[in-house]
């Protein structure tokens, strides 16, 4: 978790008088409650006001608690993303804007990363009267909001705060260091307190309070990934990983290793011995639904936004995780530098890049076009040797469809549900075969009667959108800049108000990840996705 900037406010004078030669021009303003923002590579600058200090915001590669009396401040060309964490959901004023400077050089706006101020009412009036500017149907009021945004930027920078957190803050960050560089020593929690300087009970609550988990629960997380890098750097036998990372019995370390991991550390370290690189991210599905962690995949906080959350602490060789054959020279460079055992990709390759991955070691080259996921799941195990995983995997699968389909059926009777996509001002219907297999085969949903005529991936304006009798939509829109613009503006139009869906309040939001990949593991994602939006089992 990355720690907050230390503001010294003689520094922030002199970055401040830069002001005198910057133009800024608010391009939109929203209010994100209760809500979610996937990773996004973003063009333009963005400031982030909490409203209430609830979940998590993802600056390329560094994440933040979102606080109470914080600001936070995000350049062109990095990834930000936000999310709930633990069930508590943000609430967050997110303003895109641009910076512009008087003559040459380049603009650079003097605040960035995790700023601490004093918020007040009146600053978070402010925000809401300039969302609501920018929401406006009218020049006039649109124009209004450009005054307000700069003087909510001369409020925030007229309150500056020099401490970024109280000293309860600095007391448990204090303790939760001590545990990182001490995970291999007896810990207690009257321990951890006293360097607190507060009561046990209360260093309880408080801990958990302030970063999601308890004491006990981040312990064994430190100790279980310390674990797990033993492993794959050594022939170290179980008892002496165990005990090097504080257990003294061999026997609760398992236990605790398969509740922390998912399997125990016998299977793990099996896993592990072959070095596995999946070359791309269904790849990486496959070899999950297989309970095989590889030792190099693509992970990145935008790309593949969940692998690189769950996972990023397991795979010791991060790959770039960006679309086909755009950083191929870069991954191959990488693996170059490795020892693993066996590549397995998908067969979208360039021909040299291909030529280079049989130097490093075999490669095994699954067709993504021309099998199902479910083929490709039984290729890969017979690579790895895990065939009766597969078959194991498949029939839980099909079992868990079969009680999620009954669930949607019995709830949703014959509703009609329609897939689509939105990029820039299109929107395209059954966006990926993925979507289409798992919605209308896998559960079986009943599509609106009028889309048997267009095929998949089709674009339609919203005007054609209307024309279907849709109860449902579930609607993936691309995060990026000209899309996300052209959703803000859509909303407030009377074609979109006027939709069945939009009125019943039965617009469901799906995310790139998993929606967009095709593995048995997305696959998975996506039917416990749908049961929790379309039946409210959020476990």
């Amino acid at each position: 978790m990355s720690t907050a900037l230390s503001i010294d406010m003689s520094t922030n004078k002199d970055r401040l008088a830069v002001l005198d030669d910057l133009w800024v021009k608010v391009r939109s303003a929203r209010w994100l409650h209760e809500g979610y923002m996937a990773p996004q590579l973003i063009s333009s600058y963005y400031l982030i006001v909490v409203k209430q200090a609830d979940g998590l915001l993802t600056l390329d590669l560094a994440t933040y608690r979102l606080q109470q009396d914080v600001a936070y401040v995000a350049s062109p060309g990095q990834t930000i993303g936000i999310c709930e964490e633990n069930g508590k959901k943000p609430d967050v004023y997110i303003i895109e804007f641009d910076v512009h400077l008087d003559g040459h050089g380049n603009a650079v706006f003097p605040l960035s990363g995790e700023i601490s101020i004093h918020i007040e009412n009146a600053m978070l009036m402010l925000c809401e009267q300039l969302c609501n500017c920018c929401r406006s149907e009218t020049a006039m009021e649109r124009f209004r909001g450009q005054s307000l945004f700069q003087e909510l930027l001369y409020w925030i920078m007229n309150h500056l705060r020099q401490q970024t957190r109280p000293d309860s803050r600095a007391a448990m960050d204090r303790t939760k260091a001590y545990i990182d560089n001490h995970y291999h020593e007896g810990i207690a929690i009257e321990q951890l307190a006293r360097m607190a300087e507060i009561s046990p009970k209360y260093y309880v609550n408080l801990f958990k309070k302030t970063y999601g988990k308890t004491a006990i629960d981040y312990l064994t997380e430190v100790r279980v990934n310390m674990a797990k890098q033993l492993m794959v750097q050594s022939d170290v036998r179980l008892r002496e990983i165990a005990f090097q990372v504080g257990y003294n019995d061999e026997f609760y370390f398992s236990r605790m290793f398969k509740k922390e991991v998912g399997v125990s550390p016998t299977i793990y370290l099996k896993n592990r011995r072959l070095r596995i690189a999946a070359y791309t991210a269904p790849i990486l599905g496959q070899l999950l639904a297989l309970k095989i962690v590889p030792y190099a995949a693509p992970l990145h906080p935008k790309w593949t936004s969940y692998y690189y959350n769950k996972y990023r602490t397991d795979i010791p060789l991060h790959l770039s995780g960006y679309r086909y054959n755009e950083d191929w020279e870069i991954k191959v460079e990488a693996l170059a530098q490795s020892q693993v055992d066996c590549i397995i990709c998908t067969d979208q390759l360039h021909p040299l890049e291909k030529e280079r991955l049989e130097r490093i070691a075999p490669v095994h080259i699954i067709p993504l076009y021309e099998t199902t996921w479910r083929e490709q799941l039984l290729l890969t195990a017979q690579i790895v040797g895990a065939s009766d995983e597969a078959e194991s995997w498949l029939s839980s699968y099909n079992r868990n469809v079969k009680h999620v389909r009954e669930r949607l059926h019995d709830k949703l009777k014959q509703e009609k549900l329609l897939v689509i996509s939105q990029f820039k001002d299109s929107y395209h219907i059954f966006p990926t075969r993925g979507m289409r297999e798992v919605v209308y085969e896998d559960l079986q949903m009943h599509a609106p009667l009028s889309t048997g005529s267009y095929h998949d991936g089709q674009g339609l304006n919203l005007e054609e959108l209307a024309s279907f009798e849709a109860d449902h939509i579930l609607l993936n829109i691309c995060q990026e800049t000209e899309t996300l613009h052209h959703w803000e503006r859509v909303q407030s139009s009377e074609l979109w108000q006027n939709l069945e869906a939009v009125r019943k309040n039965k617009v469901h939001l799906i995310s790139s990840d998993p929606w967009r990949e095709y593995s048995a593991y997305a696959s998975e994602r996506m039917i416990i996705d749908l049961n929790a939006q379309l039946c409210g089992n959020r476990t």
